[in-house]
């Protein structure tokens, strides 16, 4: 982790050593005075649902572009020197605040001389703590190895996945909604219109939710990756998985048995993985119970097959719905 920061720092300042030599604030003037001649503000975005959001709510009177590229981890990802003086250019750069976009700070510090305004997307969200309990039962036989290999995974961390939660997307929305209006006021109404237009369909996919589990056989998915803590508090289902908050994060052998009893013992008949992440160790439990394969999108980022058939954060989630609906059936 320190060796990606540290490369990720150096990136950074030779990314402000290029905009330093092609002239930063000239370029920023003339970048500024274009926006403001077309009307259209530059907006770069970090994960996948405040580039959408932001698309919605701005209109045709923002340009947005998100910076991860399809099937990116959001967890690993460095930036380009070059995307750094995009950014530097631009009016607006747009980062969840929640912790999975941890790059996010560094490009703020470096730009923090430009005229670019950073915009926290999940500003006055209360974060879930995250604990995984397959790796935190009371078992007083654990040995200093294990011990030091909890301390490692570092459970106590908050899940960042604020995103598949409709509710909670409703504040990342106002949030950038608010930004857009104080970056061009003049587009108050059109954000306006838009942000309720967009309010109004996350409440209605937040009731599709709550149908789906309240009508499910059971409650308990099995998951590659700790990424839907939300979907347990807000619709009372529970995840067991098989990975970590990070995808990088993988249980010791006695943590991967107890993985395997639980998912035994709920009669678990499916493996839900994700489009952007693969485990080794998620297929070896795959094939311990016998379960089907089913396949969940987390957001972060879409494939280049969800850009090809022009999906959006709506036509994702209503899949994501499809499965789970699939995953807590007891057939």
């Amino acid at each position: 982790m320190k060796k990606q920061s540290l490369l990720i720092s150096i990136i950074l300042l030779i990314a402000v050593s290029l905009v330093a030599c092609n002239g930063g604030d000239a370029s920023t003037q003339s970048t500024n005075e274009e926006t403001t001649d077309s009307n259209k503000l530059k907006i770069y975005t970090t994960i996948y649902p405040l580039e959408d959001f932001t698309k919605k709510i701005g209109g045709d009177l923002v340009e947005v572009e998100g910076i991860l590229p399809p099937g990116a981890d959001a967890h690993t990802y460095e930036p380009t020197s070059k995307l750094m003086v995009d950014i530097a250019k631009s009016d607006g750069f747009i980062y969840s605040g929640v912790g999975i976009d941890s790059f996010a700070e560094q490009i703020e510090e470096s730009l923090a001389k430009e005229n670019v305004a950073f915009i926290n997307a999940g500003e006055g969200i209360e974060l879930l703590a995250h604990t995984v309990e397959e790796d935190t039962h009371e078992d007083e036989a654990h040995v200093d190895e294990e011990d030091t290999h909890e301390e490692e995974h570092d459970h106590g961390d908050t899940d960042p996945h604020v995103w598949i939660d409709p509710i909670l997307s409703i504040t990342l929305a106002e949030n950038i909604k608010n930004a857009l209006v104080e970056l061009h006021p003049d587009g108050k109404q059109t954000f306006e219109e838009n942000f309720q237009q967009l309010k109004s369909q996350l409440e209605d996919l937040d009731k599709s939710f709550k149908d789906v589990v309240n009508q499910s056989d059971k409650k308990e998915i099995l998951v590659s990756h700790a990424a839907y803590g939300y979907w347990e508090k807000r619709y009372g289902i529970k995840q067991i998985s098989v990975l970590g908050l990070s995808p990088t994060e993988e249980p010791s052998q006695k943590e991967l048995q107890r993985i395997i009893e639980t998912a035994t013992e709920h009669e678990i008949n499916y493996v839900i993985f994700e489009s952007n992440v693969s485990s080794n160790v998620t297929d070896i439990v795959q094939a311990q119970i016998g379960a089907e394969a089913l396949t969940l999108s987390n957001l972060e980022t879409v494939t280049d097959e969800d850009i090809k058939n022009n999906e959006d954060y709506f036509s994702i989630m209503k899949k994501n719905l499809e499965t789970l609906k699939k995953a807590l059936s007891s057939k």
